[in-house]
């Protein structure tokens, strides 16, 4: 006890939801977040549905979406941990120069493009230019972390000194006019590709997720997973791993569903007999994985389809299995260790009756089905969200008493809009620099030529560089800004050796995500620690073991395309059969318990760990040895345990 006190002392406290409404939107700055959320929404309804109403060329679009959601985020989020309660008079000003000049350059877009200016402004309008990157930057800055912001400073700045840089580094320079005038008042940075997702896509899929949530969807998945699994045995794991799989599919931002489910099955989980460390890092792998499962999958989704030219439904396909393939690893792992110690469920007082819980919030389920619908059959990617959130708010208005959703509701939720669609516009904006840097001095086709030739062609070589590369990245960069930065300058390079595009952009995609549950940063497993009083490192390298399967999937997709349903059919169907039986051993391994079979020694769990790991190998021959080796540990054990079939 006295052990469990010292540990619940050390834990680090609990962390912010970064999606959470910032305690700075009150007052003048509540309304003023309200007022200017309503004026863009009206821009980016009447620029997705082509409505006319307002008549402007794209990138004058883009221009208004940064001033308007950059204002809000200097109001939302604080240039100090100091001044974190309340706006002061500088983010006022601040917010009103972005604004200022976005209109401007909003006004003055087709001139710009007419004139050149982006190759060199005239000097009052570069002047302009390079107080608009300043306040792109300091917005980035207060939405993301330090190291993205300086990583993001030293790129902007590549073009001033490219031609010093050595080898594949070297790139063309620019002088400081044509610089802060490609930055500005080009389409391939600040206004390139990923502002131009998230203002044309993406806006949509975050106005849906707040709808989602503040209509009580949290809520209903939770007691969806509940009353589904909550009585099976170690059924509050399985309902982690479930609900977080539910509201991560849908938010996309793994911390946020750790703070948001985790609350309620951390504890539940400790009280079923799961020790504290173990709860913690199902719930940060669950949580984790939330990114990765369709249909939302997070900004950097919706940025890689714009960069392999393919609908947004495609990566969506290729996604699905993977993912699944993750979360049964996950639910494997709890059944087992529930199994081989003896941990029981909920009890069914404590569980929400299924019909019931399905009768309250059908809707929910209807939405994602819908959604899904929409994205896959009708490929309306940037239309279909606002159906849905339209939908949503429609059920919630006309069931007003049982949700309690009124007009003050409807009102909070335009602010907490804002302020979501703010925060992914600042860190998405600075983070353009970056693209825009790479593309002005051709650094990004050089470094990619250089790592082909270097790696002589060598597959693995450039697997093994392309994931430290990302987990690197990934420890102090968002997962979209470590995809766009590799997508620009390892992809091609992954491509030119011969595999598959989409697979590639996914591989690096995933081993972006991974630095949430791996130590030192694990933001999703410090989180996790958090809340269940654990250790965060324990948590962190409990979190690596269970979530392994995150590690392993980008490799095997890579190499077998048919886990990303590219291919025939029957070598789909072999891929899945396989991996299934691969995850099975490997979570019974991992666990020391397998079906039918009960305990394993250390012995049975080593050769059947091994089978495991041959089967998930791309190879015939790997797989009958895997699927021999798996058969003969199981009935190795089976007789040394006296011939007894378990449950």
């Amino acid at each position: 006890m006295a052990n469990d006190r010292l540990v619940a002392e050390l834990a680090p406290p609990i962390p912010e939801d970064p999606e959470a409404r910032s305690k700075r939107l009150t007052g003048a700055a509540y309304w003023a977040t309200l007022i200017l959320t309503l004026f863009a929404l009206v821009i980016v309804v009447n620029q997705v549905f082509n409505l006319g109403a307002i008549r402007i060329i794209s990138t004058g679009y883009y221009y208004l979406v940064i001033g308007i959601f950059g204002f809000i985020g200097f109001l939302a989020y604080p240039a100090t941990k100091v001044q974190k309660d309340r706006v002061r008079w500088f983010d006022w000003i601040l917010g009103v120069v972005l604004l200022a000049i976005s209109i401007g350059l909003a006004l003055n877009s087709q001139t710009i493009i007419d004139r050149g200016w982006e190759q060199g402004a005239p000097v009052p309008l570069a002047i302009i230019a390079g107080i608009f990157i300043a306040l792109v930057l300091e917005a980035l800055r207060r939405t993301g972390e330090i190291i993205l912001f300086l990583f993001c400073l030293v790129f902007a700045a590549y073009p001033l000194y490219a031609a010093y840089m050595p080898g594949f580094l070297w790139g063309v320079d620019l002088d400081l006019r044509r610089t802060v005038s490609m930055h500005a008042l080009g389409n391939e940075s600040i206004i390139g590709i990923p502002t131009q997702v998230v203002a044309d896509t993406l806006i949509g899929f975050l106005v849906f997720g707040v709808v989602l949530a503040k209509t009580g969807g949290g809520e209903f998945f939770m007691n969806f997973a509940s009353a589904m699994m909550g009585t099976t045995r170690g059924g509050p794991a399985k309902v982690a791993v479930v609900s977080s799989g539910f509201f991560g599919m849908l938010s996309g931002s793994p911390t946020s569903n750790v703070l948001t489910t985790g609350t309620l099955t951390i504890p539940t989980m400790k009280k079923t007999g799961y020790p504290a460390v173990y709860a913690g890092a199902v719930e940060a792998c669950a949580s984790t994985g939330g990114a990765l499962m369709p249909p939302v999958m997070g900004t950097a989704a919706f940025i890689m389809a714009n960069f392999l030219n393919v609908p947004y439904s495609e990566v969506v396909v290729a996604a699905f299995l993977p993912a699944i393939l993750f979360y049964m690893a996950l639910l494997f792992q709890t059944d087992l260790y529930a199994a081989r110690n003896g941990l029981r469920g909920m009890a069914r007082a404590d569980v929400p009756p299924l019909l019931p819980t399905m009768k309250q919030g059908w809707y929910y389920l209807v939405a994602i089905v819908g959604l899904t619908l929409l994205l896959l059959t009708y490929r309306i990617e940037a239309e279909a969200p606002f159906y849905i959130a339209l939908f949503l708010l429609l059920v919630a208005v006309l069931r007003r008493k049982a949700t309690g959703f009124d007009f003050r509701a409807f009102l909070d939720l335009l602010v907490d809009v804002g302020q979501s669609v703010a925060q992914i516009i600042c860190l998405i904006a600075g983070i353009g620099l970056i693209v825009g840097a790479m593309s002005a001095t051709g650094v990004a086709n050089s470094f990619s030529r250089e790592l082909v030739q270097y790696a002589g062609g060598n597959i693995p070589l450039m697997l093994l560089f392309g994931a430290i590369t990302s987990f690197i990245l990934g420890m102090g960069m968002t997962a979209s800004a470590c995809y766009i930065f590799l997508a620009i300058v390892l992809a091609p390079a992954l491509i030119q050796a011969g595999l598959d595009p989409m697979a590639s952009h996914l591989y690096i995609f995933y081993w972006g995500i991974v630095s949430f549950i791996t130590p030192p940063v694990a933001l999703a497993a410090i989180a996790a620690a958090s809340i269940a009083k654990a250790d965060a490192m324990a948590v962190g390298f409990k979190s690596i073991r269970i979530g392994c399967l995150l590690l392993l999937l980008p490799v095997l997709f890579v190499l077998e395309p048919a886990l990303i349903l590219k291919g025939e059919l029957p070598a789909i169907v072999q891929a899945c059969i396989t991996a299934i039986i691969a995850i099975v051993l490997l979570a019974a391994s991992f666990e020391g318990y397998l079906y039918r079979v009960g305990r394993l020694p250390m012995w049975g769990r080593l050769v059947i760990g091994i089978g495991g790991l041959l089967l998930l190998i791309p190879e015939p021959i790997t797989d009958f040895i895997g699927i021999g080796l798996g058969a003969a540990g199981a009935l190795a054990v089976w007789l040394a345990n006296g011939r007894r079939f378990v449950a």
